[in-house]
């Protein structure tokens, strides 16, 4: 399978509802809410098959898909760090409930939500390749699910709030650090058009978690916080995997758990053979995922079978990284590094190994047969490939697919260790003239392309000219290409350096970078004057652990 790249947004990115329209043309606008009066309903908690216990005695927890658990997490004068106004209007939130004093007890966990049921998911998966048994939420608790003015179910979850039974050893804590992460990256994949959970908002604890960041001994007190994920839902491969894996007492589950997705997230499913037809949409809405990644050298770097959603969603953000300079063999995960296996380059294979273990499940409990299974990465296989060569081909401004122009680039962008998201911003610049003197072919990419020698210049002005060639071809005129290209390579991606920047200000108290960082992130296709600096190649000091890679705890 292809080792880079991915495609505009298509059917599957219905995932994601579209952000309401607020006073639009033609669009009343929904009366906005306050928290005490969200519209909750407990559909997974009413019609899936609960733990009868409710302590965090961590244990196995079977014939159950969740656990009734309630926030836990200490705090000390809660604070806001940051919030999302488009995730608030999913909610139909009334954006002034964030300036209120006692949000951030609410988002922490110490005052309980009116109206919320919480609970802990249980779940398995496969980690690094090798099955690990029960896994679950070990510190995200869901508060329910918020049905919206438009029908829309968002659930609602605090991740860091606290001991469930699947915690095992751990705390079930979160640092500032990791929240302001995923918190960022939430929104930034969604500035990008690409299927993703999404964050309401971060609040800090004001109490302190002891991390060991490298696994070396060396632990320290950090800052805690929590995030408020929100998404349709937060099912998982590993939701199934883990009950056809107690044999046929638990099997039944399976169909439950299947019936209850395509009820209510896949309901246009429902008069088709629908196990089958489920079982494909979630294939190809991964592949399609997992193509807009290669898009923008996005690395998810956990990529195991319980961090994969069965909506298409980007899940569960830990030691991700976007590519800086083109390297195919790229991993942001330290815990990877023996074997990259989850490189930037495997995503796709991956991709289809963990549908293969989703599937078994299904045939086990005879939702679909062997053929099926096989029919159904298949149809990942087609569906990435169909969608890969798609972004590809948008990404550098074609009306048709050149295998052998894009291997070529990918080639030499990983010889010259090319940074790949200003490469392709500044591509749009090239102009179809055959006439330009060799010389000047490679000015509009001299920003991109430092310290190339003679030998690696010639082949780059071989590569221009072919370019050239096919632009030529396609006969679409400069400045509307160029504006096409730019809605499909961002000028800004979430680099690992600036989430640091905004980490360091905020574990000393300032807010400000974390949340000028989101807004910048929000729009990563404009220009933005006067935000250039976020579209800046990492500085030295990102290199070193901690920035450029991060452990799974991270």
């Amino acid at each position: 399978m292809a080792s880079a790249a991915a495609p505009a947004p298509g059917p599957h990115a219905a995932a994601e509802a579209p952000p309401v329209a607020v006073g639009g043309e033609g669009a009343a606008a929904p009366r906005r809410l306050a928290l005490e009066e969200l519209p909750w309903d407990h559909s997974f908690v009413r019609e899936l098959p609960g733990d009868p216990r409710s302590d965090t005695i961590p244990r196995e927890v079977l014939h159950a898909c969740y656990s009734k658990v309630s926030p836990s997490a200490k705090v000390d004068n809660p604070k806001l760090v940051a919030w999302s106004d488009s995730v608030a209007d999913l909610l139909d939130l009334d954006h002034n409930e964030f300036e209120r004093p006692d949000f951030p007890q609410f988002f922490s966990g110490a005052t309980p939500l009116v109206g919320s049921l919480p609970y802990a998911q249980c779940y398995g998966g496969h980690q690094f390749g090798v099955w690990a048994g029960q896994l679950g939420d070990g510190r995200a608790i869901t508060l329910g699910e918020v049905v919206n003015s438009r029908g829309e179910r968002w659930e609602l979850q605090l991740k860091g709030c606290g001991k469930t039974p699947y915690s095992r050893f751990a705390d079930g804590l979160a640092v500032l650090r990791s929240s302001i992460r995923e918190f960022l990256c939430s929104e930034a994949m969604h500035g990008l058009g690409i299927p993703t959970t999404r964050a309401l908002c971060l609040v800090e604890t004001g109490k302190s978690v002891v991390r060991d960041m490298f696994y070396d001994g060396n632990a320290k007190e950090e800052p805690g916080a929590i995030v408020c994920r929100v998404a349709p839902s937060f099912l998982r491969f590993g939701s199934y995997q883990i009950h056809a894996s107690r044999g046929k007492e638990d099997i039944e589950i399976v169909r439950r758990l299947a019936d209850y997705v395509i009820r209510q997230h896949f309901p246009h499913l429902e008069n088709m053979k629908k196990s089958e037809a489920w079982a494909v949409e979630v294939a190809e809405r991964t592949a399609y995922l997992i193509a807009r990644w290669q898009g923008v050298g996005f690395t998810h770097g956990v990529l195991n079978t319980d961090n994969m959603s069965v909506l298409g969603l980007t899940i569960d953000y830990g030691p991700f990284g976007f590519l800086d300079a083109f390297d195919p063999s790229y991993t942001p995960n330290t815990t990877d590094l023996p074997g990259k296996r989850y490189c930037f380059a495997n995503q796709p294979d991956v991709g289809l190994w963990n549908i293969a273990q989703f599937a078994g499940p299904l045939s086990s409990a005879e939702l679909i047969s062997k053929d099926e299974a096989n029919y159904v990465t298949e149809r990942y296989g087609t569906k990435f490939m169909d969608e890969y060569q798609s972004i590809m081909t948008k990404k550098l401004g074609l009306t048709k697919y050149n295998k052998q122009l894009i291997s070529k680039l990918l080639n030499n962008l990983a010889v010259d260790k090319v940074d790949y998201t200003n490469f392709f911003r500044l591509l749009s610049n090239v102009k179809a003239d055959p006439g330009i003197p060799e010389n000047e072919l490679l000015v509009p990419l001299k920003a991109a392309l430092l310290d190339i020698g003679k030998e690696r210049k010639e082949a780059w002005i071989s590569w221009v000219q072919t370019y050239i060639e096919e632009l030529v071809e396609s006969g679409i005129p400069d400045e509307e290409r160029k504006a096409a290209m730019n809605s499909v390579n961002p000028k800004y991606i979430l680099r690992n350096y600036l989430c640091q920047s905004a980490i360091d200000t905020a574990e000393q108290g300032d807010y400000e970078e974390v949340r000028r960082l989101l807004k910048v992130m929000q729009n990563p296709y404009d220009e933005q004057p006067g935000m250039e600096k976020y579209a800046r190649l990492p500085p030295a000091w990102a290199y070193r652990p901690g920035v450029c890679m991060l452990s799974c705890s991270s």
